[in-house]
């Protein structure tokens, strides 16, 4: 994750989601730990600049893995907004996709699939789940397993894999069909999908227009969902643009 900035006095929006955040308390298990900060200027996945206040990330060896940040907080609410049914996530991180997932009305079970044994010691702890109200807590489930070789016991609706330090890695997309190989969700919304579109679509000669991002999910092979949704192909041209200028997409985006 890019890390943030201590806040100065420039003025700028707080950030605010209507989507459901966890209270962490600070906490510590062999390689990784909570910890908080107090302001922060975050930049976000498509919006710019906002100010957190207690702002909580969970590091692995000092190195930010996890954060309640705009920019991780954007990247995965539109697969979380279209949940519906039997949800399964792989990767447990801070719990927060599976819990705000929980809270949709539309989703009946939400299965989160952790190989990490001080992760799951953290959660065993903390237990965020506990604040959420009953019958959003008892959609979820939690289990220890491997992202590669984790079959479900039952249909699955939505794939949620997000599974990654960077925001962007070479392979990203066989390794998701791995996972949907095994547990051939009706539908897929991956962590950083929107990079993935977009540098395969610029690499293909294709705009990052509705067309161009359709015809690179084709290519893809995976039920991918979020194209639908209004404004869309902006929302991931301004992704890309802030997430991989100059690096994974050197001159190839045009200025917003």
């Amino acid at each position: 994750m890019t890390p943030c900035d201590p806040a100065t006095d420039d003025p700028v929006s707080r950030f605010e989601t209507d989507l459901f955040i966890p209270r962490y308390d600070p906490i510590r298990k062999g390689a990784w730990e909570i910890r908080h900060a107090d302001l922060v200027f975050c930049p976000g996945y498509w919006s710019g600049v906002r100010l957190v206040s207690g702002m909580a990330a969970l590091l692995r060896d000092g190195q930010s893995w996890m954060s309640m940040t705009p920019r991780e907080l954007e990247s995965q609410e539109i697969g979380i907004r279209l949940a519906r049914g039997a949800v399964a996530i792989v990767g447990l991180g801070m719990g927060w996709a599976a819990a705000a997932t929980a809270m949709r009305e539309a989703v009946t079970a939400v299965t989160v699939v952790e190989q990490d044994e001080d992760v799951l010691a953290i959660h065993r702890e903390l237990d965020i789940f506990a604040q959420l109200p009953a019958a959003a807590r008892a959609k979820i489930r939690v289990v220890q397993g491997d992202a590669f070789r984790w079959r479900p016991d039952g249909p699955v609706d939505l794939l949620m894999p997000d599974i990654w330090l960077p925001f962007v890695s070479d392979g990203r997309v066989e390794e998701v069909r791995r996972m949907q190989d095994n547990v051939r969700a009706g539908a897929v919304y991956f962590w950083g999908q929107e990079l993935e579109i977009a540098r395969h679509a610029v690499a293909a000669g294709r705009a990052l227009d509705a067309a161009g991002i359709a015809a690179t999910i084709a290519d893809f092979d995976l039920p991918l969902i979020g194209p639908a949704c209004p404004g869309y192909p902006e929302k991931l041209a301004a992704a890309a643009r802030q997430c991989m200028a100059g690096r994974w997409l050197p001159g190839t985006l045009p200025p917003a």
